[in-house]
């Protein structure tokens, strides 16, 4: 019997030999679409690697189905005709891929995501990132390239643009997000290099567009990207007067830093740096969170002493917030998932998993999914270091689901490790339970 998987198999197949490619000129033209869509970890693959990928959806014995990146990229690729013409509608090479899609089960709403993207990206002028803009910022950024004065009515639309992207940081996979704000990054660019002198606004809207293209760019496995964004946004912030708003980036990037290299002593500099721009600006819920994360970073490396200290300064100053700091976001119930996390390398996993269990109770809204499957996966272990591992196992399938609807690469990396720690019980059914939920939602997908 066919399957559904064979079936849009044989389809992408159809699609590729219809315009007489093989399956190196498919991984080609991936990478040229890649790169020409901003996807610069997609584009720097290694060409071999992206043909076995290629041969991997073909393939009726091997099931393997395009992942987002790629479900975009093969879209954009197929759009236009083999003569370089939209075609979308019936009959086109574009619907039979949404086909494809369809039979390998892919949802609706997300071809109905595709289809809106790409019928934007490839306007009545021709394949344009920049039309993947809101109308507005779109406008607004064409009137400011022909007159090259427009920022007053440029920069509100592309800041709102910003705004709204890291609103569905959570809620929308993150290489989505990534392809929505590849035109504000370049715009960004474009208008700092016509304005030719620093203005606070244009310096907050690119510091604030790097900074959440660095996070991005780190959650899709870009690392090197992802660094050379916190550059550009670190380098924009330090045009402000008040450092608050570059101490932010410099804790996004400690953290970003510490998972993605392992490399303590570089997070824990960066650390430091931003606990001094933090107390030379004017927000103490910065403030309180430069500290947090240095006391974080301290208890990793094995410096308890060093992280109780900074855990002792993160509190002192969260009793100094006010309703009218201007960088709300973090208070005491965010501080108890830092406080947790390091009672927890410190061995005192009682105290931990109060911490944590309060913290987690704070997580609520979509905006912090992400962080609630960190707090989760490390409430886990706190249970497992009590001695409860089928409460341990319990935790861990909530911190799959998130992980998993989410895809947060931090969550991912602490899932796999509190595992780790379940060896001991791996002969236990709700270990085998755990491990099949471990491969459907985050393995095997």
């Amino acid at each position: 019997m066919t399957t559904g998987r064979q079936t849009g198999a044989r389809l992408l197949r159809r699609l590729r030999v219809s315009r007489g490619w093989s399956w190196a000129d498919l991984a080609r033209a991936l990478q040229d679409s890649a790169r020409r869509l901003g996807m610069v970890s997609l584009a720097a693959s290694q060409r071999s690697s992206i043909r076995r990928a290629v041969a991997r959806w073909e393939s009726v014995d091997d099931g393997t189905v395009p992942g987002e990146r790629y479900q975009v990229v093969l879209a954009y690729i197929y759009a236009c005709t083999p003569a370089g013409q939209v075609q979308l509608g019936p009959g086109s090479d574009f619907e039979l891929l949404l086909e494809a899609f369809r039979y390998f089960d892919v949802p609706s709403p997300r071809i109905q995501e595709i289809v809106e993207v790409i019928a934007a990206c490839v306007g009545a002028e021709g394949p344009e990132l920049a039309m993947l803009l809101q109308p507005a910022a779109r406008a607004g950024l064409a009137a400011a390239e022909r007159e090259r004065s427009n920022l007053d009515e440029v920069i509100p639309s592309l800041r709102d643009a910003v705004v709204s992207i890291d609103r569905q940081v959570g809620v929308q996979p993150f290489v989505r997000l990534q392809l929505q704000l590849a035109p504000v990054v370049d715009a960004c660019r474009l208008l700092s290099a016509q304005s030719g002198k620093s203005l606070a606004d244009l310096s907050t809207l690119a510091a604030a567009t790097f900074a959440l293209a660095a996070r991005l760019a780190f959650e899709t496995r870009d690392d090197e990207m992802a660094m050379g964004f916190y550059s550009e946004a670190t380098q924009a912030a330090g045009d402000l007067k008040d450092r608050s708003f570059r101490a932010m980036i410099r804790t996004s990037h400690t953290m970003v830093t510490l998972h993605a290299t392992g490399d303590h002593q570089l997070a824990r500099e960066i650390a430091r740096a931003a606990t001094v721009d933090a107390h030379r600006g004017s927000s103490y819920a910065v403030r309180a969170r430069a500290h947090a994360v240095h006391a974080e970073i301290n208890a990793r490396a094995g410096q308890a002493k060093e992280a109780a200290e900074a855990i002792g300064r993160a509190w002192t100053t969260v009793d100094q917030l006010s309703l009218d700091d201007p960088h709300q976001g973090f208070d005491g119930e965010r501080l108890r998932g830092f406080a947790g996390l390091c009672a927890l390398h410190a061995g005192d996993a009682d105290q931990a998993h109060g911490s944590l269990e309060r913290s987690l109770e704070s997580l609520r809204t979509s905006r912090d999914a992400v962080q609630s499957g960190i707090v989760t996966s490390d409430l886990a272990l706190a249970r497992l270091k009590l001695g409860d591992p089928r409460a341990c196992a319990a935790d861990l399938h909530d911190a799959i689901d998130v992980a998993s609807a989410t895809g947060g690469r931090v969550a991912t990396q602490r899932v796999r490790l509190v595992r780790q720690a379940l060896r001991p019980w791996r002969a236990e059914d709700f270990v085998a339970d755990l491990d099949d939920h471990l491969h459907d939602a985050l393995i095997g997908r």
